[in-house]
């Protein structure tokens, strides 16, 4: 599994776990954009993608994970490596035990603005 890190200095890093020795970790349950727009695997490798609009459902993830004391999270759009069909089966096999395990599930709604509507809404 491999998972996001947000570093002190702001920038993420992708941290790869194999077995049962998985940290604590936040998932993001999200709407996706356009294929141009989220942010890949291949992105954060390349230190790339930070202009695309899915890099702030990333930015979101990471923070909300850090302020709840989370050191990783997950986020399909680049914690998986796509281009590798073998990888992305296994990722689909897996997902529902990703989701079960997380510690918290964070929804990201691109539609809904609460600073917008003068809302101060928080689900943990």
């Amino acid at each position: 599994m491999r998972l996001l890190r947000l570093e002190d200095d702001g920038q993420f890093s992708l941290v790869e776990f194999i077995g049962d020795n998985i940290p604590r970790y936040a998932i993001l349950s999200h709407t996706w954009g356009a294929d141009n727009e989220e942010l890949t695997l291949k992105d954060l490798a390349e230190g790339t993608g930070k202009s695309k609009a899915g890099y702030k459902k990333i930015r979101f993830c990471g923070t909300q994970a850090a302020n709840d004391g989370l050191k990783f999270s997950w986020v399909d759009t680049c914690c998986i490596d796509k281009s590798s069909s073998m990888e992305l089966s296994e990722a689909i096999n897996s997902m529902f035990r990703w989701y079960h395990n997380a510690t918290k599930c964070y929804v990201y709604l691109s539609d809904v603005d609460l600073l917008t509507n003068n809302h101060d809404l928080r689900f943990v």
